[in-house]
């Protein structure tokens, strides 16, 4: 399966000029804990970077700045993309190696698609899970038809 069919095409975007006080409401008010930084190009957003709910704790709330002084460019992460057209595992490999636990689905222009979480792959991969263990209880019964004695 390829990732951009299990991806959320809801993102939530801001621009790099975001302050860290606009991030927070903004995460509150779409009821998120991560936005996805954009640039503007040839009007698609294509994603620069990644503020969580825990970088606005870490780099702002703990160390007593003020949230209008700080914007989304200062606190982002650079982010790593992977392209919707690439199958889960893919996708998995990919935030694995980048330690994150969302990843920003990307199509074959660099604009943004959708995001991936570490929760859409799990919900993913346990429905795979269930249909393979469908697969016992399916042989025996073919079993049991195809070697029932018949009656006479």
């Amino acid at each position: 399966m390829r990732i951009g069919e299990i991806c959320s095409r809801d993102v939530v975007t801001c621009k790099a000029n975001a302050s860290a006080l606009d991030l927070a409401r903004l995460m509150r008010d779409q009821h998120v804990g991560t936005v996805i930084v954009v640039n503007d190009s040839d009007g698609q957003d294509v994603p620069v970077g990644i503020v969580t709910d825990r970088d606005l704790v870490i780099q702002v709330l703990a160390t007593g700045v003020q949230p209008d002084a700080v914007t989304a460019g200062d606190m982002m992460k650079p982010v790593c993309t992977v392209l919707e057209s690439e199958v889960v595992y893919d996708a998995i490999w990919a935030m694995r190696r980048a330690g994150a636990r969302r990843m920003p689905v990307v199509d074959g222009t660099n604009a943004l698609f959708g995001i991936v979480s570490v929760d859409d792959l799990s919900q993913f991969l346990a429905e795979e899970l269930t249909e393979l263990s469908r697969i016992s209880p399916q042989q025996r019964r073919t079993e049991s038809d195809l070697f029932a004695p018949t009656a006479r």
